[in-house]
């Protein structure tokens, strides 16, 4: 299978919005179409920071990837953040997921960001099993204050 990576079009509205109902899914998130609508906008203008990666294979959206820039105060740089990251099931395994996550070193590349980062959930066994030969787990435990 042939898998190219490409920023997210218009014309991806549905495909998309189908795999991220799966990853909001996945994550036991629920997540309304309104929702949806909210990050399809931020997708879709180009001022506003949130990215998106589409894995394209002959036309057929296999996932996903959100990312924006993040300034790193401490080290007077500027990185990037991995927000979402997802393959349907029938196309897990086949080269997706990494080909998403190296899009988006790319796009950091291109940007001069300092580091690409993420979370994930720890009993994700699975993809940490990727993101542990393409990354390097990271020392530090992320806390959340819910306002």
């Amino acid at each position: 299978m042939t898998i190219s990576i490409r920023p997210v079009q218009p014309v991806d509205r549905e495909a998309w919005g189908r795999l991220y109902r799966g990853y909001a899914a996945f994550y036991r998130v629920e997540q309304s179409e309104e929702m949806r609508a909210r990050v399809w906008s931020w997708l879709m203008d180009p001022g506003h920071e949130v990215r998106g990666l589409v894995a394209d294979s002959g036309g057929t959206l296999l996932g996903l990837a959100h990312f924006r820039p993040f300034a790193r105060p401490l080290s007077a740089s500027v990185g990037g953040f991995l927000d979402d990251l997802f393959v349907g099931p029938d196309a897990r395994g086949g080269g997706a997921a990494e080909a998403l996550i190296e899009g988006v070193r790319a796009a950091g590349r291109a940007e001069g960001w300092s580091v690409i980062r993420w979370i994930t959930a720890e009993d994700n066994y699975r993809a940490r099993g990727l993101y542990d030969r393409m990354a390097e787990r990271t020392r530090w435990v992320t806390y959340d204050i819910r306002l």
